[in-house]
């Protein structure tokens, strides 16, 4: 997958919707698949998805027993995709079998797709930190401790807010993949709180961009995405330039 280009989360119900937001485009194009349309479609969309170019981002945030989560992602991991994540409240017990699960699946002379962990969802707020999740620590320092078990099971990184991406950065090195969701031109106006433009996110060191509904319900879907798109490697441009 490339990280020169964003990640569109095509947060859609139905085929017939994908396909008409695809249509538009004439280029490949890096794609998030969440629990809307998998469930709807499965399998075979996966597969009308590559036969098109595109490179995927399976987004269904596994989260059970070890166990379960091991014979999933063998399944899953035959696909080819390229991304795969699972929820790190889960655990490290359940994040390895995860990554054990991949390797199982991954068919002879197939990449093996990158294995993620969620660490807080960008749609959570301090206050639901405290008060639903009953977590006493910061944002902060929850999204930090997640990350450092992601860490220690092995897996490739971690899908968290841009706001949080400079600072595992710092504690877990510049091989510790970021990729983050919550990114929006215009700041406001949904369920997302913490948030950044791309060329802030770039700044802050995040590897990969996830951009929903300012592309999927923009009225020039085909603009919003090559703005968001010059956006980011502007970012990029700016930040290699200070190393």
């Amino acid at each position: 997958m490339d990280p020169k280009k964003p990640i569109i989360a095509l947060d859609f119900q139905e085929m017939d919707q994908l396909e008409d937001f695809l249509n538009q485009f004439q280029e490949p194009l890096n794609v998030k698949i969440g629990m809307e349309l998998y469930y709807t479609s499965g399998i075979a969309m996966i597969h009308a998805l590559k036969d098109r170019g595109h490179e995927i981002f399976l987004d269904l945030k596994l989260h059970d027993i070890p166990n379960t989560v091991k014979w999933a992602m063998k399944s899953l991991a035959k696909q080819g995709v390229a991304m795969l994540n699972v929820h790190a409240m889960g655990g490290r017990a359940m994040m390895e079998a995860a990554r054990q699960g991949i390797d199982k699946g991954v068919k002879a002379g197939q990449a093996r797709p990158l294995l993620l962990a969620v660490t807080q969802l960008t749609s959570t707020s301090s206050e639901q930190l405290h008060e639903e999740q009953l977590v006493e620590v910061s944002m902060e320092e929850s999204v930090s401790h997640l990350a450092k078990l992601t860490q220690m099971a092995q897996l490739d990184g971690v899908v968290c807010s841009p706001l949080e991406a400079k600072a595992l950065k710092a504690q877990f090195g510049s091989e510790f993949i970021t990729v983050t969701p919550g990114i929006r031109l215009n700041q406001g106006g949904d369920d997302q709180k913490r948030t950044a433009t791309p060329y802030d996110a770039a700044l802050n060191g995040c590897d990969y961009i996830v951009v929903g509904r300012p592309i999927t319900q923009a009225s020039d879907p085909v603009e919003a995405y090559h703005a968001i798109l010059v956006d980011w490697q502007s970012g990029l441009a700016e930040k290699n330039k200070n190393f």
